[in-house]
């Protein structure tokens, strides 16, 4: 069927051009937003991993450096815990032992994805520091 055959309302319909962007932009953002979503969330848990294993060096540091604060095992767990309070992880996240090395503090946190629907696994992170 050739274009001039049909009635002059489907060759208008058919030449319309109006629509396009809102099509082209309904197929690309899905793939778009789960770009920028899966960028932030890798960030963020980049971000709690670094923080996690500052805090273990600093706490192994403490343990080392100054006795009267970070004496028992527990003061470090608390210690550790406090130095990274912004990301609200609890002092048993944190095992302090005596080795060879010095203090040893490690750490082992299950990570929390906010867009649980893309990521529906949960890492665990680890760190680990030891001091004389």
């Amino acid at each position: 069927m050739r274009t001039h055959d049909l009635p002059n309302e489907v060759r208008a319909f058919w030449r319309a051009r109006e629509g396009n962007t809102a099509v082209e932009f309904a197929l690309v953002a899905p793939a778009l937003f789960l770009v920028i979503f899966g960028t932030l969330e890798f960030g963020r848990l980049l971000w709690t991993q670094s923080s996690l294993h500052y805090a273990v060096e600093q706490a192994a540091r403490c343990a080392s450096v100054t006795p009267s604060v970070c004496g028992t095992a527990s003061q470090i767990q608390s210690y550790a815990a406090n130095t990274i309070s912004f990301l609200n992880i609890s002092s048993s996240t944190f095992t302090s032992t005596s080795t060879s090395c010095g203090h040893k503090i490690s750490a082992s946190f299950n990570y929390q994805f906010i867009a649980t629907g893309l990521f529906p696994f949960t890492p665990t992170l680890t760190a680990q520091a030891c001091s004389p």
